[in-house]
């Protein structure tokens, strides 16, 4: 099963710019909006995803892991 990692996610943003710049970029008011989602604290959509790797300049398969259904 894919599932998005967040550490990957994180580690990839905080390369290219700070939580306030990134949470800008996606039209957040606060970076506490990005940050939930950074944190799994909130899910992050399809959309919003595809936007973080637009916004990096990065493939969004590179937010995806391999992760086996018994490790959850």
């Amino acid at each position: 099963m894919l599932t998005v990692d967040l550490q990957k996610l994180k580690a990839l943003r905080k390369s290219k710019m700070s939580l306030d710049q990134m949470s800008s970029h996606l039209g957040y008011q606060s970076p506490n909006g990005y940050y939930y989602l950074e944190t799994g604290r909130s899910r992050i959509t399809a959309e919003t995803l595809a936007k973080v790797a637009t916004i990096l300049g990065v493939p969004i398969e590179e937010f995806f892991v391999e992760k086996d259904e018994k490790d959850e």
